[in-house]
């Protein structure tokens, strides 16, 4: 048997385009001699495709759309995922499934069983969990069909009771297939092909796993679709961070050599990984939602300096503009390392001093504010003149503003609420900033485009006269080793403390986190590279006491 994966990146809600990728690709593997092609999980709504799915006409014009793309399986199969009415009285509407479609018809429906609720995923807010599970016979072949279960239940063991794989298993399929979409956190895919490789082991099985990938908002999916032979080798994994479209040979698979399971991936090349995932999610939201060109406040600082290079690379230089601006604090080398980047990077730029606008407000806000004004008023003011500058800049030509600001900034609320943290959306807000620096020296790693002053100047706001970030903040690598274990790996005070971190700065720190929640509940969506990141997947309560987790209590 001929089996094809396509690799698709879909859009959530554009059934129509998502149906033709998907005819188009059933139509080539066709002309190519496959039997069976398989997509990504939820392929004909894309995913996650959230309230869409409270739409009766939704789910009915998602069903119209397979039933068409069964119509043109003819002379081959198809595995496409979409959402299932359920026509059983009691529980949820839906069923999460995996359409098997053949010689003009839908064959058999695969529902899935296991529906994470947990971090980014809310499944069981939409879809009904199955309870019953069976193979489906093609040519010959018992085929065993999963949506995304094979990644989270091993064996039975874990959070769930029910192992679909494991039921399948008992009725000795010759081929296991997995169409998933998993999101992408920069450490995490050696764990999905471990398992994926533990599965083909445990039921003795060749795997077929086709992931989805391309960016949606602030989720973003890598592909790397994969196939196992039945001793559990992987024999051959896809591209990452781009659609692709193999043909394999079932029966040929123990003949290919193994490939090595990537380890989690150390500096440079977690630096890469990050870069590339950053790049492929700020392109998709421009394509996805019709946006053309972005703007950006260039300070002569790494973070606006690595995001105009991220920029850059995935939107064109030609669909930039960076806007420079001064205030009365700003550096003389700042505003030259701003421009260098801009030239270097042929990015259109416009220079706004906003001293007058800063003193106007002041002006006009005289005696009306006691001696505050001479402190974080004044700062503020700083930064929201430049918001106002941007947002004009955006308003009159459609530009879309870039917002900068790195994931330790937003963690302890160093960001100034409808200033710096104004945005569209995102590009460095699940990334720590010892990780910028980094991507820095990943971007230049052929030729100096960020300009050497910029990385190996001390970080500052520039806000006061001779102001630093450790002026307010530990140093970041102290300081990120907190956050890390804090956000991340949810270790409280305690935890965090007895790994040799000082007791002060760790409660301080954490302190700093949840009294900012307020300002990240109004920040722009986040490009999410982590496992943890500061918006969709964490949910604090803004009115929270949080002693237990620091030496309050």
């Amino acid at each position: 048997m001929r089996i094809t994966i396509s690799q698709l990146n879909l859009h959530v809600g554009n059934l129509k385009d998502n149906s033709l990728k998907i005819m188009r690709d059933i139509d080539r593997a066709r002309s190519e001699g496959a039997d069976l092609i398989l997509f990504p999980e939820l392929t004909i709504s894309g995913y996650p495709p959230r309230d869409l799915l409270d739409f009766p006409s939704f789910v009915n014009q998602c069903m119209t759309h397979i039933r068409s793309i069964a119509r043109h399986c003819r002379g081959i199969a198809a595995v496409v995922g979409g959402p299932y009415p359920n026509s059983s009285p009691g529980g949820k509407n839906l069923y999460n499934a995996a359409f098997f479609l053949h010689e003009g018809e839908i064959r058999h429906v695969y529902k899935k069983g296991l529906l994470p609720t947990y971090d980014v995923f809310n499944e069981y807010r939409y879809f009904e969990p199955a309870g019953a599970f069976e193979t489906v016979e093609y040519k010959g072949c018992k085929l065993a069909i999963t949506v995304c279960e094979d990644l989270w239940n091993p064996g039975g063991q874990g959070m769930y009771s029910l192992d679909p794989p494991a039921l399948l298993a008992r009725e000795n399929p010759d081929l296991m297939i997995n169409i998933s979409a998993s999101p992408f956190a920069w450490d995490h895919l050696p764990e999905r092909l471990n398992i994926l490789a533990e599965n083909a082991r445990r039921y003795t099985a060749p795997l077929f796993a086709c992931n989805l990938v391309g960016g949606q908002t602030d989720l973003l999916f890598d592909g790397v679709s994969a196939v196992f032979d039945g001793k559990g080798r992987l024999v051959s994994a896809m591209k990452r961070f781009e659609e692709d479209y193999q043909t394999y040979e079932l029966h040929g698979l123990q003949k290919q050599p193994e490939i090595s399971i990537p380890a989690v991936p150390e500096k440079q090349e977690k630096w890469r990984v990050m870069l590339n995932a950053l790049k492929m999610g700020l392109r998709d939201y421009f394509a996805k939602t019709g946006m053309k060109k972005a703007i950006l406040g260039l300070s002569g600082g790494i973070d606006s300096a690595v995001t105009l290079a991220i920029a850059a690379q995935a939107l064109g230089p030609e669909n930039l503009m960076a806007v420079i601006m001064p205030g009365p604090y700003s550096s003389d080398h700042s505003v030259k390392d701003a421009v260098a980047l801009a030239q270097r990077l042929k990015v259109k730029y416009e220079t706004v001093p906003i001293n007058d606008i800063v003193a106007s407000l002041e002006n006009s806000m005289q005696g009306k504010l006691g001696e505050s004004q001479s402190g974080t008023v004044e700062e503020n003011f700083q930064a929201r003149a430049r918001a106002i500058v941007l947002m004009g800049f955006s308003n009159a030509f459609g530009h879309m503003l870039l917002n900068t600001s790195n994931k330790s900034e937003a963690a302890v609320g160093y960001t100034t609420l409808y200033g710096d943290m104004s945005g569209g959306l995102s590009v460095l807000g699940d990334v720590y900033k010892t990780d910028v620096y980094g991507l820095a020296a990943v971007i230049n790693e052929k030729q100096e485009i960020i300009p050497g002053n910029t990385i190996a100047k001390p970080p500052s706001a520039e806000l006061k006269p001779n102001q630093k970030d450790t002026d307010s903040l530990p140093p970041y690598d102290t300081l990120d080793g907190i956050l890390y274990r804090f956000v991340e790996q949810q270790k409280d005070a305690g935890e965090i403390i007895s790994e040799g971190f000082d007791a002060e700065t760790v409660n301080k720190a954490i302190r700093l986190v949840y009294s900012s929640e307020y300002k990240r509940f109004q920040s722009p969506p986040i490009l999410r590279v982590s496992r943890k990141c500061l918006g969709i997947g964490r949910e604090m309560p803004l009115d929270g006491h949080y002693g237990a987790l620091t030496a309050d209590d």
